[in-house]
């Protein structure tokens, strides 16, 4: 595999854990909030490649054992079982992040990954406007992690438009009986759509009674705000 990018250390981007994060390339969708939009769309470079990602990798590995593999959208490529079982030879954590739309991929990876986290953006009806053309890939990853026997979250970037108070109870039926379902705040800034750099993310105490309806449907609710 190559690249797009690598942050050495994160405090933030696996639970518990101090990780490495590689950022991948390409997304199969198009969600115009996107606030990594020049990674998914006609990126061209420059690329880190898998031999050299993993020389570092091993390197730090003393102060650095968890890895979190997120994107762009990592499932589109090919490659990514057999380098996430290179990561777990080496004795590394990992974490893939994923929007649910490549649920084969999703399989082959479950023997090499100790956490899951899925993107549940909005809505049934709403996904045609990020780009799906079929919610049949993202219904069967929602059942995949919830019986693997993988740790895992399903999170939702709580975006004006795309996650009200009205679309939360058929987001709570996609997910309902998860373990975890985490709420993020949205980001205006550096958006695949520049529109939506000028739109004002909801308050915080909106968050929290999505929360609070959300909370009727899984084990556990946390809030990142």
């Amino acid at each position: 595999m190559r690249f797009a990018g690598l942050q050495k250390t994160s405090l933030i981007d696996y639970p518990d854990r101090v990780a490495t994060v590689l950022f991948t390339s390409g997304c199969n969708l198009r969600c115009p909030y996107c606030h990594n939009g020049e990674l998914v769309h006609n990126y061209t470079g420059p690329f880190i490649e898998e031999d050299e990602v993993l020389e570092t990798l091993v390197e730090r590995k003393q102060y650095v054992d968890s890895v979190v593999v997120t994107g762009g959208e990592p499932t589109i490529h090919a490659e990514l079982p057999v380098f996430l079982a290179r990561l777990k030879e080496n004795g590394f954590n990992v974490k893939l992040d994923t929007n649910g739309f490549n649920p084969d991929t999703l399989r082959d990876c479950l023997l090499f990954v100790d956490y899951i986290a899925m993107d549940v953006k909005t809505s049934p009806e709403k996904y045609s406007e990020l780009g799906a053309s079929s919610l049949e890939p993202l219904f069967e990853s929602i059942e995949v992690i919830k019986t693997s026997g993988v740790d895992y979250e399903f999170r939702c970037t709580a975006v004006p438009g795309f996650v009200e108070t009205e679309t939360i109870n058929e987001i709570g039926e996609l997910v309902k009986g998860a373990k975890r379902f985490i709420f993020q705040q949205f980001r205006p800034e550096k958006t695949l759509d520049p529109v939506y750099n000028d739109v004002k993310p909801h308050q915080d105490e909106y968050i929290s009674k999505l929360g609070e309806i959300m909370d009727c449907f899984v084990d556990e609710v946390v809030l990142k705000i």
